[in-house]
């Protein structure tokens, strides 16, 4: 299938993982073949055990949302649906697929989202969007995110699937990133202090049929636009959606682009009516960072300014298992090991240049500390902050595409391709 394009993220195809020889990737296709039958049996094993201890300890809707988070992890992996890779190959090839799917992805969540938003609640459960000031903290941390994106090999969703896939790159990158979230949390007092707008939300301002209409015209216009680029150059656009020949299995695996923007919007709406608020991926790593460094007796993060703001001291108290976030990152993992599996691509490499790992640890560093900063992360910022109809959204976006077109450019200093 011609939709799989995304080389870089996918760790079947993980290049900046495994050298170019002839016969390597033939080597890898053997050895993952090999054990794939014990690590989709593992990966459902650790998933049903998850979804019973989950329902024992926190109730049923953390084991809910456990599911949610496999299936994500499936969606994302299956897909091969990186952000990193879809802005990089628009900038230095004028490629759309990517960025095509996900206004798919936004515009049929906003439609999900924006009804619900307005009325309040669904049958008696209330539901609030992710809407938070925007200013300079949400423009500079999502610069740094977005250079963090090209060098590290991943946003935060990308991270967290790769990393369960088997790209042993990635999960040096997701271990920065924690490292990154936990620093930003400690040195917060110092750097919260630049200037924001109050949190404004399009439905709550223009009122709900206004928000939607402009949102999806804006959305459209960015659909337009991106495919228009693509065909100026190429003289055609690559779909997004299955064609005939194409052949695609909902198991196996792979599936086409628009199949996986449409899995998640439906997935964020399901987060949405469990949880009572969109999806996000990263304050659960500077929860994790946090507790490592309880732990290790390095210092006392209940102290630390960041983790006194209310609900983020609950967040900090609470089991981890009691933690929404921790539980839908920790099943994308699984639930992406078991994709890798079920696709028989799961094959882990220590094979990794140093250049590679020394991006994956700069790159892991400003993912962490650019989505503390930026209240938010290519998921809780973007996605859920844009299908929520926050002006925080937009702006992460913007900032972040040029921290990307950086990253793009500071790519070949850590001998990264394209």
């Amino acid at each position: 299938m011609t939709m799989i394009a995304d080389t870089s993220l996918h760790p079947s195809f993980d290049t900046t993982a495994v050298p170019a020889t002839p016969g390597a990737a033939g080597d890898i296709a053997a050895v993952g073949r090999r054990g794939q039958p014990a690590v989709t049996a593992f990966a459902a094993t650790v998933l049903t055990l998850g979804v019973a201890w989950l329902a024992s300890v926190s109730g049923w809707r953390f084991a809910a949302l456990w599911i949610v988070g496999a299936l994500l992890g499936v969606a994302l992996y299956h897909a091969a649906f990186g952000f990193t890779h879809g802005f990089r190959v628009l900038f230095t090839e004028r490629r759309s697929a990517h960025v095509r799917a996900q206004m798919l992805l936004l515009g049929t969540t906003v439609l999900l989202f924006y009804p619900l938003l307005a009325a309040g609640g669904v049958l008696g459960q209330p539901v609030r969007g992710f809407v938070f000031p925007a200013g300079l903290e949400v423009a500079l941390g999502a610069f740094l995110f977005g250079i963090g994106m090209q060098l590290g090999g991943g946003c935060a969703s990308g991270t967290l699937y790769t990393a369960g896939g088997g790209s042993t790159r990635m999960l040096v990158t997701l271990a920065s990133f924690i490292a990154g979230a936990t620093l930003a949390t400690f040195t917060f007092e110092h750097w919260h202090v630049l200037p924001s707008l109050p949190p404004i939300g399009a439905v709550q301002t223009l009122g709900l049929a206004p928000a939607l209409a402009g949102t999806l015209a804006i959305l459209g216009l960015v659909w337009w636009g991106a495919a228009r680029a693509e065909r100026a150059r190429h003289g055609k656009i690559e779909p997004i959606f299955p064609r005939p020949a194409d052949r695609a299995s909902w198991i196996k695996g792979p599936w086409p682009f628009a199949w996986a923007a449409l899995a998640i919007a439906v997935l964020e709406l399901a987060t949405l009516l469990i949880a009572g608020r969109p999806w996000g991926i990263t304050q659960a790593f500077a929860l994790w960072g946090s507790h490592a460094v309880d732990r290790l007796g390095l210092d006392d993060p209940t102290f630390w300014a960041f983790w006194e703001e209310p609900t983020r001291a609950d967040a900090l108290l609470r089991p981890l298992s009691a933690d929404i976030t921790t539980v839908m990152d920790l099943g994308l993992i699984v639930g992406a090991l078991l994709a890798a599996g079920l696709a028989g691509r799961f094959a882990p490499t220590l094979r990794v240049p140093l250049p590679h790992l020394l991006a994956a640890v700069v790159g892991g560093l400003l993912l962490g500390f650019g989505a503390i900063m930026a209240t938010g992360c290519n998921i809780s910022a973007y996605v859920s902050g844009i299908a929520s109809g926050s002006l925080h959204g937009w702006l992460w976006i913007a900032a972040a595409l040029p921290g990307n077109y950086v990253g793009t450019r500071l790519r070949p200093l850590f001998r990264l391709g394209a």
